[in-house]
């Protein structure tokens, strides 16, 4: 385990935090584990105590030193300096730990962020009860809060690809705090994250003062987290706002679901195009359907065997003409500037007799303005900044009119969001052949 080595593929990154730490016997440990994993590894240990060298450097590990001296600073330094492709982080006071990097190596190719996580079915968790029970209530928080489908958003020890790092920054918080920053925002990016059970033994007692800073800090991101998760940024949005804890938000996304999929008519599964799909639930539960979004995060959250999905641009779509009995576009149109959207293109690759359904708010409605402005007073940095194109019904029905598409229905949600399902013409019969 040779640092600038041809190729390094893994990098054990070790932030020691505070003076409690256990590295005589985490390091050989983590060496011996290394080498029926992968010999192509380096051991990386980060601190802002520059006494660690000796140490580090007698186990045949690189020390790295932090100029900051937070938890979030100094993880931060060391993931800068791996030079893996997968990284692995953990304690520095849990030497018993390295028996589990051959298990978290396993998990590998299961998912880009694999979390040790210790409560989830099959994990031990030897805590304290007050340090137990504030830990399970800000993972619960998390958990709940942000609609994050992990148990254990607060462990360090974990596995990542460097793609993934690279992919959520920039990182905010100092404290223990960028541990659920970095999960959120891997799965506001699209990033597969699982947990794996592993046995952890907290021994250091956490006073009551300790606890309160730490709680204040992970509230302080949470503020920050919800915004992002409540943002058409977020990879999943339009999946978690469908199962939402917010009522509204919850029946809103069900009710554009049940009209959407009302309007699509028996030939939906085998000839449909979603653009926009972000998180669709039409991509998801009608096989055959194909996704279309200019995000490759949404469609990396999306990704799943046997759907279609594309990346592209509504300027212009890649498509053939007529490719698509149905066209789908719902809630896109409103997020582009007016001279960059193409109605025509829409029209473009729906088959003659076929449908286009589209869906945008309506801005002639006072309603609508109501709740966009009660919602960006709630979630200031979700998604109503985002809206850059206001539509009106009277508006948008001459515009489709105006393209030789006749309108059929035109449905409310909320009585405030338009959706219209318009035909295109059908091709013309020519004259009888006697």
């Amino acid at each position: 385990m040779i640092r600038n080595a041809e190729r390094t593929v893994l990098s054990i990154v070790v932030p020691v935090w505070g003076e409690r730490h256990d590295l005589p016997h985490l390091l050989p440990a983590l060496q011996r584990a290394l080498g029926s994993v992968e010999p192509r590894s380096e051991i990386l240990v980060c601190a802002a105590d520059p006494s660690l060298h000796r140490i580090v450097e007698g186990a045949s590990a690189v020390f790295v030193e932090s100029k900051g001296a937070a938890y979030g600073e100094i993880l931060r330094t060391g993931i800068e300096a791996a030079q893996g492709d997968l990284i692995i982080t953990m304690d520095a006071d849990l030497a018993y730990a390295a028996d589990f990097v051959p298990i978290m190596w396993a998990h590998r190719d299961e998912a880009e962020v694999v979390i040790g996580s210790r409560y989830v079915r099959g994990a031990v968790a030897e805590m304290g009860f007050s340090r137990r029970t504030a830990s399970r209530l800000l993972n619960w928080v998390y958990r709940f809060g942000l609609s994050i489908p992990f148990r254990d958003l607060s462990s360090g020890f974990r596995l990542y690809r460097r793609r993934v790092l690279l992919d959520i920054q920039p990182l905010e918080a100092h404290g223990l705090d960028i541990l659920p920053e970095i999960i959120v925002k891997a799965q506001c990016q699209g990033w597969r994250v699982i947990e794996v059970p592993f046995w952890y033994r907290g021994a250091e007692p956490w006073n009551r003062v300790r606890m309160v800073q730490f709680g204040l800090a992970y509230l302080e991101t949470l503020g920050r987290l919800l915004s992002l998760r409540n943002s058409v940024r977020a990879a999943d949005y339009d999946n978690r706002a469908f199962d939402s804890w917010i009522p509204l938000q919850r029946s809103w996304q069900r009710r554009r679901f049940e009209v959407v999929h009302s309007f699509m008519g028996p030939e939906a599964s085998r000839s449909t195009l979603d653009i926009g799909c972000g998180s669709s639930r039409i991509v998801q539960t009608l096989p055959g359907v194909v996704g279309m979004d200019l995000g490759i995060h949404k469609l990396r959250w999306l990704r799943a065997p046997g759907r279609h999905l594309v990346q592209g641009s509504l300027t212009r779509l890649p498509f053939a003409d007529g490719a698509f009995e149905t066209v789908i576009c719902s809630e896109v149109i409103e997020h582009i500037p007016r001279e960059q959207v193409h109605l025509d293109e829409l029209v473009r690759v729906i088959a003659h007799g076929g449908r286009l359904i589209l869906g945008t708010p309506d801005y002639g409605r006072k309603r609508w303005l109501f709740l966009e402005w009660l919602y960006g007073k709630v979630f200031p940095n979700g998604y109503v900044k985002e809206h850059v194109n206001r539509y009106t019904r009277r508006g948008l029905q001459g515009d489709l009119e105006a393209l030789g598409l006749s309108i059929e229905y035109l449905r409310y949600v909320g009585g405030s969001e338009m959706i219209f399902s318009a035909r295109v013409a059908p091709l013309a019969s020519g004259p009888a052949v006697t």
